[in-house]
């Protein structure tokens, strides 16, 4: 039999009696990605190079988890806390990963020349498509923050089959107004590029507070060797389009959502937050709950035990099989679409999270 595997995997070999092309080419792919397992590998795009590392084997119907940072940040930096978090290792068990860095963003990356065009937002989206095909994967379930959300919800509205459901963290689905955009422009006048993005990832409660976790940040920040691109992504993200997303308009996200947002975001009250909070940083446990309890909604992981979550959490989540779509929304949506409320389709496809 081991004979038989490893003939398989090879190239210009015979496939099994009874074996279908399509079984080899993915028995193919999960050697190949347990074998490279934890690898960074990259892929040419119409839009330039994008990098991403894969950690774990494709589980038979079961979709990958990608992920996209936000501005200042990589993979590692963004989600490293939540995902080795010992509650995680349950979710992570389950599913392949696929992390995705920006272009620039990964450790080591070059600086990119000067006139160097840097992708918009909604091409960064559009760079997804050629991960996937590499992967041979037909489905994820995205988890974004902040410039990340936005891309994978871009991603989502694109191409609605591919995707089963999306965690976005701390979204801001508008463009920025002509008040955004003089307020940008005169904080750019006495602030450096490292300030306006802590500006961006936390809120200034936290960053008059100066914890260990600020400081750590600002460092990263600050001296990241490749700042000149980190600036390239930020004006990328300050140039993004409106998603144009509404309740009942022709426009939606068709997949179940996960809507996060940090107690500490200046904007808890309306629809998504710009700035502010790092839920996935400073609550890993919450969000690991919150996470489990959202796959459970979408009908994986149904024998997972609820540990952490209060009462009071628990009570706010909106779950993906609720039958009650007129009940209010909670804190975090209270915004009406008007002013861009994040849609996911019919009722109960949405599940709000403050942590």
């Amino acid at each position: 039999m081991a004979e038989l595997q490893e003939v398989q995997i090879t190239e210009e070999k015979p496939l099994l009696p009874g074996q279908t092309p399509e079984v080899a080419k993915e028995a193919e792919l999960a050697a190949r990605i347990l074998l490279d397992q934890g690898q960074t590998h990259s892929v040419e795009t119409p839009y330039g190079s994008v990098t991403f590392t894969v950690y774990g084997t494709p589980k038979p119907k079961r979709p990958a988890i990608l992920t996209y940072h936000d501005v200042g940040l990589n993979y590692k930096s963004c989600f490293q806390s939540l995902f080795q978090f010992g509650d995680m290792q349950e979710i992570i068990q389950n599913f392949v990963r696929v992390h995705v860095d920006a272009p620039g963003m990964e450790e080591g990356a070059p600086v990119f020349p000067v006139g160097y065009q840097y992708p918009s937002l909604d091409q960064l989206a559009d760079m997804i498509p050629c991960i996937l095909q590499y992967l041979n994967f037909s489905t994820i379930i995205g988890i974004g923050v902040g410039a990340g959300a936005y891309i994978l919800s871009r991603y989502a509205l694109n191409h609605q089959d591919t995707v089963e459901g999306l965690v976005l963290i701390n979204i801001d689905p508008n463009a920025k107004g002509w008040m955004d955009w003089a307020a940008h422009k005169l904080t750019g006048l006495t602030s450096s590029i490292s300030e306006m993005i802590l500006g961006h990832l936390f809120s200034q409660e936290e960053l008059s507070r100066n914890s260990e976790l600020i400081q750590k940040y600002r460092n990263i920040i600050a001296r990241a060797p490749n700042l000149d691109n980190i600036e390239l992504y930020w004006n990328s993200y300050n140039n993004r389009r409106d998603l144009n997303l509404e309740r009942g308009g022709d426009i939606t996200l068709k997949c179940p959502v996960m809507l996060v947002v940090g107690d500490q975001a200046p904007h808890e009250d309306a629809v998504m937050a710009d700035s502010g909070g790092q839920p996935q940083l400073t609550q890993p446990g919450k969000l690991t709950e919150a996470i489990k309890y959202f796959l459970q909604g979408m009908g994986y992981m149904a024998s997972s035990c609820m540990t952490r979550l209060s009462r009071s959490r628990t009570a706010s989540l909106t779950s993906a099989a609720s039958i009650d779509g007129s009940r209010s929304r909670s804190r975090t949506m209270s915004q009406s679409s008007e002013s861009g409320t994040l849609s996911s389709g019919p009722p109960g496809h949405t599940m709000e999270v403050s942590c």
